[in-house]
């Protein structure tokens, strides 16, 4: 059985407009090796490509706030919640969703990621608020694959070192046989993407084995099964940054979830690449 080791690498917060390439390159001199796999964070790409959403000037539809008040704080808090094996601290947040700023979440996932995306509880289609300031929240890269291939080029040619980049994002595949499936959408081929919330509730309430998503390979063949299985190691050795959630994030600040800052955040550690090597 191959063995992995993991090093996460600590940089400063990926602002945006942050020239993340630069930062990844710098970060990674004198660290790697050749058929070393580079895991990079989705969300610190997106967030320093500006690909943010500034929920604050969005209005609540009628159905945003059904959503906000009927559905994550009765059924996500009680129901759905339980049959997903939430922790009580989790089951108490749900129940008590924010209306005004949960509303506003809501109408952001039903315009960008679609209705049944916004049946979900937490990452709605990939869009995400956690380590991000304020009401911003972060969408999902749609040209990841080709962010992939630059960042390994740039490796290669300022570095001179050949190593397999991975572009991964925390939301969960889960794994039934040899059966790859996620609800998060555009995963790597050979996961498959459906269902929303029902792949997501399936996944949970029956405890199949979970790892956190590659999105896109670049500098090597990488079959699911293998990717998977780094981007886990990855993600273990990366920690939750700001926390795992926005109410976590909110709880280690000390403040409410839309008054975190920038530079709260550039306070704290963050580990947005992680160095996996294959142990002989």
């Amino acid at each position: 059985m191959t063995r992995y080791s993991a090093l996460a690498i600590t940089t400063s917060y990926w602002n945006p407009n942050t020239d993340y390439t630069e930062k990844i390159v710098n970060a990674l001199q004198d660290k790697i090796e050749d058929g070393d796999f580079v895991v990079v964070s989705e969300k610190a790409i997106s967030t320093a490509l500006g690909n943010l959403v500034d929920e604050s000037v969005f209005k609540s539809s009628w159905l945003a706030r059904v959503l906000a008040r009927i559905w994550m704080r009765f059924f996500w808090g009680y129901s759905l919640g339980i049959l997903c094996v939430f922790g009580q601290r989790l089951l108490v947040r749900l129940r008590n969703y924010p209306l005004e700023a949960g509303g506003r979440h809501k109408q952001v996932t039903l315009q960008y990621a679609g209705f049944w995306q916004a049946l979900m509880f937490g990452s709605e289609g990939g869009i995400d608020g956690s380590n991000l300031a304020y009401s911003y929240v972060g969408l999902p890269l749609n040209n990841a694959k080709i962010l992939a291939k630059k960042i390994q080029e740039q490796i290669r040619n300022r570095l001179q070192k050949k190593v397999c980049l991975l572009i991964a994002d925390t939301d969960k595949t889960y794994k039934f046989r040899n059966f790859f499936f996620t609800p998060r959408p555009n995963p790597l081929p050979g996961i498959h993407s459906f269902g929303g919330i029902f792949t997501y509730t399936i996944g949970r309430m029956f405890g199949l084995k979970r790892s956190s998503t590659p999105l896109s390979v670049a500098g090597c063949c990488l079959g699911a099964y293998e990717a998977l299985k780094i981007t886990n190691i990855a993600d273990k050795a990366r920690g939750p940054g700001s926390g795992a959630t926005v109410w976590d994030m909110a709880a280690r600040f000390h403040t409410e979830i839309d008054e975190v800052t920038w530079e709260m955040l550039s306070a704290i550690k963050h580990k947005p690449i992680v160095i996996v090597r294959r142990i002989q």
